[in-house]
């Protein structure tokens, strides 16, 4: 059969040919003709194309015609029919794999296969053997896929290595020859080094970018019987035009070519990251489409070489439809994105993907946690947001890490150690739901937990029973069984996770499934090992092409490959990035084809950079490319990728001037930059963005920059004159500032404790107060030291084993020197005193003061003694003294030193307390008007320097900055919230307010500081 050949620089003139030729009607008028098609969106494109050509009217526009009669094809189902393998194709790499394991299996005692056999842990000792045995699936697909690129680019290699010796391969790949006769069952190109094609290029890109091209024309047969060249139109006076005919003639002729200045058929956007990108392609498309009436979205292809990363970016800057409101207008755009991995589009193979690396990791706190929050299995649980937050506080607080059970952790070696496991942490929580948290009760090695409320009974049930299902499932997907019996155990699994409305998941899930099977063909019993199964799936959920996505009238994303040659008016290019593009190809060790590549192998890097100049030569009005020419976070700037930065070279060329200041846009790192919205700064004529929101935020920083204001503007309104708890008078001077925020039920983010994975092999800080803590309040009970310590040991804070017990002893001795010094103050037997205190304003401070020992309140802490312990002493102790002056009262603060010595301090009652509790409510008066400057180790440090005759400044400021280093007052959440990140001393000297003032104090801070500290500081004394 003779070939005719027809050759053009665009593909939309290669379809008006076609279409002329299938326009003649075949002499039978059911027969079919038959198109081969590269992938499925050029099929949904020419198969529209030829609509406008086949079956029309008369006339020369009609558009009423139809592409009926044509069966587009695949070239490898075409050659997959010919040679009898449509159905099922044994050589396929995902078929040849399954005999393939099984020939391995047979051979790894074969004296030519011992470096696969070592490869696979064969003679080698556990755990490395075990390790290796897990992949043999992925080496037998790995080496499936190499035998059928030989198959592919080189067939004469391996019909030589069945005929004999191995030709022209490295001694170290020789195996590969053994290997491919025992699965065969037995029964010219020019290297590319040598090849000198690129010498007939005269345009740079096609020099550079076109390898694959002219590879492909040289393993054309030499004398085709038809060799038609269609020419191309002319193109249109543009700098895309010049370089596109540049390409087309294999020449660069920049004379006589002058750049208009609104030329925008180029457009290369560097951007600040992905994200940016994104924001600027949006105005990029709302600037043309309205700048043309006649274009729309289906004329516009976005390509993108990593999908995966952009998708959510799309999603969020795309397609609202009518929800979008008077948001952006690029919300109004839809937008139908192609080429998404299965897991991406389909819940529950997600769920699956997700359980298998479950099943083959330790089951963290934070992989089960991410679980329990996708969808469907929100959904079979009835999950909600805040029965999800209200888990992982539980889970945080049972000190859950790791480990279903003892038992699961037997395969890493650690299954004597109970502690910071599912099981533990459930025992916890469930034992929690009917016994109340005393140090002095507990079920085994289940310390109840406090936080589970009676209204949560139901959901720690479903906790308990999602986790078991889950621990079911993995159980199941362990150890070694045919393919069949995991995809059981995995649809089940799925099955009993999760619940879906949609029927089609599932019914996708069954078929993805069965196309596994399918290809295992008879082999469906080779044992698999887990790994084995997760590289099946792996591969078979990768991305892939989806007709249905492809030219449906929406404005299209996808990858770069099916649309790489389908002519669009608009052309985008999104995130060719220095290192993404082109992919970086690793060159495989066992490939044959690699040691010595020739014309017409596969290269992904070559692949690439045809992608890019296919893409260059489909864009029919305008190139769109961005990139990421500036880190995000410190402003360096990037290089473009290299294949971009040789097409900017070529558009340099292509004029007389250099256009590339022209052609790039250089964006600022924000979109509500003055810049997007400044006619003729970022392009000709008119602003850039068509964002409203980021116009009034540029016009906002046009304005006159005021001096930075306070938190509030104002003071709040005096809240109605009412009683004060004495409880809430203690909170608020806890820490004023939260204060003022409790008081309106303003709620800030606070510093979190996120969940661990890590088992604890040591305790910090916090944690060892939060133990010693604990401890404490024990022995002051009159808990036996032993028993606080066993308590403390099943909660599953501290480290296991011995060495939990070596830190629960130590941090044991410190709170029991504690307990002995505060004991000394606590001879008789603890009293509760009622109290309510007239004001003389028709307000009262009413409350509870306890424990108090005879006149002694006794404060005792694990903590280093701070002014906030000095100061809750020294409001129980003044309002006791004002509630029942008949008596002669006092406060002991029992704590550590900075040497973690037992402290002790000593406050005895004022001779005023009355007066002293009428200012402190004050403070609180003022304080839920507005953020008092009132820090309390600040102002601590101000008052007790100005007591002691010193100038306060140096204390203060060290205090409150820090240096700027955690662990100054500043840095706290809600101080950065009223004052700003690393706010200066400064912000609190202002001067006092009327009403303020004190004597000897020009600043606000040491006013506010002496009438909350003096009285305190006046009245500490020794200890009786």
């Amino acid at each position: 059969m003779a070939l005719h050949l027809h050759r053009a620089e665009r593909t939309d003139l290669l379809a008006d040919r076609l279409g002329a030729l299938l326009a003649d009607p075949l002499p039978d008028p059911f027969a079919l003709e038959l198109v081969l098609v590269p992938a499925r969106g050029v099929e949904r494109w020419l198969s529209q194309r030829l609509a406008h050509v086949l079956g029309r009217g008369p006339g020369p526009a009609t558009g009423d015609g139809v592409c009926a009669g044509v069966v587009f094809r695949s070239t490898g189902s075409l050659l997959a029919e010919l040679t009898g393998a449509a159905e099922h194709d044994p050589w396929s790499p995902e078929a040849m794999t399954w005999p393939l394991l099984e020939v391995i299996d047979r051979s790894l005692d074969e004296p030519w296969c011992a470096t696969l056999a070592t490869h696979l842990g064969r003679g080698l000792p556990d755990p490395d053997a075990e390790l290796r045995r897990g992949r043999r699936y992925a080496v037998a697909r790995r080496l499936a896929g190499l035998f059928a690129s030989y198959a592919r680019q080189r067939p004469r290699l391996l019909a030589d290595w069945l005929d004999g010796p191995a030709p022209n391969v490295d001694a170290d790949l020789a195996w590969q020859r053994e290997l491919w006769r025992a699965l065969a069952g037995t029964r010219g190109a020019v290297p590319r080094a040598a090849d000198t094609s690129r010498r007939a290029a005269r345009h740079p890109l096609l020099d550079t970018l076109g390898r694959d091209l002219r590879e492909l024309q040289r393993l054309l047969p030499p004398n085709p019987a038809t060799d038609e060249y269609l020419s191309t139109p002319t193109t249109s006076d543009t700098l895309l035009g010049w370089l596109q005919s540049d390409i087309a003639a294999n020449a660069v002729r920049p004379a006589g070519r002058t750049l208009r200045p609104g030329d925008r058929s180029v457009q290369v956007h560097s951007c600040h990251g992905p994200a940016r990108q994104v924001e600027v392609l949006r105005e990029v498309l709302l600037g043309l489409l309205q700048d043309d009436p006649t274009l729309e979205p289906r004329d516009i292809v976005v390509m993108c070489p990593d999908i995966e990363t952009y998708a959510p970016l799309i999603v969020a800057g795309f397609g609202f439809g009518e929800a979008a409101g008077e948001c952006h207008p690029a919300h109004r755009l839809r937008v139908r994105l192609a080429d998404r991995a299965l897991t991406q589009t389909n819940p529950l193979l997600a769920v699956a993907a997700a359980v298998l690396d479950i099943a083959g990791t330790r089951a963290t706190a934070g992989e089960v946690l991410n679980l329990a929050a996708a969808a469907p299995i929100r959904a079979r649980f009835r999950f909600s947001d805040d029965d999800l937050d209200t888990i992982t506080g539980w889970v945080r607080d049972a000190n859950i890490r790791w480990g279903f059970d003892q038992q699961h952790r037997e395969r890493y070696g650690l299954g004597d150690i109970v502690h910071d496991s599912w099981r533990f942490g459930l025992d916890r929580i469930l034992t929690g739901v009917a016994m109340p948290d005393d140090s002095q009760t507990w079920l085994g090695t289940a310390l109840p937990l406090d936080d589970v409320g009676s209204d949560q009974v139901e959901l720690a049930g479903r906790l308990a029973e999602y986790v078991a299902r889950l621990q079911h499932v993995v159980e199941r997907l362990s150890g070694v069984k045919p393919l069949v019996e995991w995809l059981d155990a995995l649809t089940e699994g799925v099955g009993l996770l999760t619940s879906s409305d949609e029927p089609w998941q599932l019914a996708q899930l069954q078929r993805e499934f069965a196309s596994v099977v399918d290809q295992a063909g008879t082999r469906t019993s080779t044992p698999l090992r887990l790994s084995d199964v997760r590289a099946v799936l792996s591969t078979h959920l990768a991305q892939r092409p989806t007709r249905a996505n492809f030219r449906t009238g929406t404005l299209t994303v996808c990858t770069m490959v099916p649309m790489r040659s389908v002519p669009h008016r608009v052309v985008c290019l999104l995130g060719l990035d220095d290192g993404v593009f082109p992919r970086l190809a690793v060159p495989d060790g066992d490939d044959v084809l690699a040691r010595s590549p020739m014309t017409g192998d596969r290269d992904v890097r070559s692949e690439d950079r045809q992608l890019l100049l296919d893409a260059v030569c489909a864009a029919t009005e305008t190139l769109v490319i961005t990139y990421t020419g500036a880190d995000p976070h410190t402003g360096r700037t990037r290089p473009p990728a290299v294949p971009l930065d040789e097409l900017l070279d070529a558009l340099d060329q292509t004029t007389p001037q250099t256009v590339r200041r022209h052609v790039v846009v250089q964006h600022p790192l924000q979109p509500f930059d003055p810049k997007n919205v400044t006619p003729g700064a970022l392009v000709p004529g008119q602003p850039f963005t068509f964002d409203p929101a980021a116009l009034a935020a540029a016009e906002a920083t046009f304005t006159n920059r005021c001096a930075p204001t306070s938190f509030i503007a104002d003071l709040l309104p005096a809240p109605p004159k009412a009683d004060v708890a004495l409880t809430d008078l203690l909170d608020f001077f806890n820490d004023p500032v939260k204060g003022f925020f409790r008081a309106l039920d303003y709620t800030l983010p606070w510093d979190l404790n996120e969940v661990s994975d890590a088992m604890p092999v040591q305790v910090d800080p916090l944690q060892e107060w939060t133990v010693g803590d604990r401890m404490l309040r024990d022995l002051l009970r009159g808990t036996d030291l032993e028993v606080a310590m066993n308590a403390e040991w099943r909660r599953g804070t501290l480290p296991p084993l011995r060495l939990g017990w070596r830190k629960a002893r130590s941090i044991s001795r410190t709170a029991a020197q504690l307990a002995e010094s505060a004991g000394a103050y606590q001879r008789t037997h603890p009293q509760t005193h009622d109290v309510a205190v007239d004001l003389g304003d028709g307000r009262r401070v009413t409350g509870t003061v306890n424990p108090v020992f005879a006149t002694r309140i006794v404060e005792v802490t694990y903590s280093r003694l701070a002014p906030k312990h000095l100061l809750r002493a020294w409001i129980s102790l003044v309002a006791l003294a004002a509630g029942k002056p008949d008596r002669d009262w006092t406060a002991v603060c029992v704590g550590r030193d900075e040497n973690d010595a037992v402290r002790v301090r000593c406050l005895h009652t004022p001779p005023d307390p009355r007066a002293v509790l009428a200012e402190l409510v004050a403070l609180f008066d003022a304080g839920r008007r507005e953020p008092l400057p009132l820090p309390l180790r600040t102002s601590y440090a101000w008052a007790e320097n100005r007591c002691r005759g010193r100038d306060p400044v140096n204390d203060a400021r060290s205090t409150w900055e820090n240096n700027n280093r955690p662990g100054g007052e500043a840095c706290e959440k809600a101080h950065v919230r009223v004052w700003g990140e690393n706010a200066r001393l400064d912000v609190l000297l202002g001067p006092p307010r009327p009403g303020e003032e004190m004597p000897g104090e020009d600043t606000r801070l040491g006013a506010l500081a002496a009438r909350l500290w003096l009285p305190l500081l006046q009245a500490e004394g020794e200890p009786s």
